[in-house]
């Protein structure tokens, strides 16, 4: 999840010059193993794609966990951006690994359509189908290279013969498949008259913010596993509910091996914040509300003048004038 950084260059930086940067910038980032500073210098677009899909990965977690306790606040200068959260193999670990995986294959998928990456462009598998009643055309967007080059980048840092490699495993698949099977069809209708007698039709990436409304139900309904070790000529280890009475977890499903951590009080080790002096809603049952974020130690009710526009109207031709209304407005805060 650490967004790559490329050097700043002057405005004319010839190519050769660009790629020998680049290619320095990938070997100088620590925390990626082999596997992946091969793929990062595949070419001189790829470090950009890696920095976009991580960037969009970080602010749709921030923005879905706006109002829980840990707010998926990150960490300056450390290569572990969330800090030592993800140390624990929790549901808050699971949504970062599938978020990353499934914002990494959105972000390739789109990188090929737009003609940026040399390694592939619009997905041709689709138009060797013959749908009735219209056609393939246009650029679909090839969501399985983005799978493959997620699957290749993300998974290559995991043992799967550990526990927690294992995990990590299911929930980086569980987010490429959110994004798969929210692939959109698009129509363009052709014809005299707006008719419609031909009518061509792509597939599109979902927007990332229905992956991350799709991956956050999926958080918080997530399964509490174990790892069971099956001897059937060979050593095969699998992920099974804790208790025998729960649903065995599917493909789709996010899974977590441990309980998260205390996220009420600051730790600096984990580089949790704590809930102290977050704003709260005092008329709320749900994780933003007063009672559940502040973790019972109350809150505070602090009045703030708040400004703007009321009373807009149409002025001929062609301007709207407003007037700016003051209120007060209570705010609470967390003790």
């Amino acid at each position: 999840m650490a967004a790559p950084r490329v050097p700043s260059q002057a405005g004319n930086t010839s190519l050769e010059t660009f790629t020998t940067l680049q290619k320095e910038s990938c070997h100088r980032l620590e925390y990626l193993v082999e596997r992946q500073k091969q793929l990062c210098l595949l070419s001189d677009r790829v470090l950009q794609v890696l920095q976009t899909g991580a960037s969009q990965a970080v602010e749709e977690c921030q923005h879905q966990f706006r109002h829980s306790r840990w707010n998926c606040s990150t960490v300056a200068n450390s290569t572990d951006i969330f800090g030592g959260v993800l140390k624990f193999k929790s549901r808050e670990s699971a949504f970062v690994h599938a978020l990353s995986s499934a914002a990494l294959a959105h972000a390739v998928a789109r990188a090929c359509s737009r003609g940026e990456l040399n390694e592939c462009s619009c997905d041709a598998r689709v138009r060797k189908r013959t749908p009735r009643h219209w056609q393939w055309g246009g650029c679909s967007e090839d969501i399985r290279y983005g799978e493959i080059f997620s699957r290749d980048f993300v998974d290559a840092k995991e043992d799967k013969n550990t526990d927690e490699g294992l995990m990590n495993l299911h929930n980086n698949e569980a987010g490429r498949r959110a994004v798969r099977s929210r692939m959109q069809r698009v129509c363009k209708c052709h014809g005299m008259s707006g008719s419609c007698s031909v009518r061509v039709c792509w597939r599109r990436l979902p927007q990332l913010r229905l992956v991350g409304d799709a991956l956050t139900t999926r958080y918080e309904g997530a399964s509490h596993v174990k790892v069971v070790d099956r001897k059937r000529g060979k050593n095969i280890r699998k992920l099974r509910p804790i208790h025998a009475d729960m649903k065995k977890p599917n493909k789709t499903d996010l899974v977590y091996l441990e309980e998260s951590p205390d996220y009420c009080e600051p730790n600096d080790e984990l580089g949790i914040l704590g809930t102290r002096g977050r704003t709260c809603n005092r008329t709320s049952a749900g994780l933003d509300g007063c009672r559940l974020l502040c973790c019972g130690r109350g809150y505070q009710t602090r009045v703030r003048d708040h400004e703007e526009k009321c009373r807009c109207r149409f002025v001929w031709c062609c301007r709207v004038h407003c007037e700016i209304c003051r209120y007060k407005r209570d705010h609470h805060v967390c003790n």
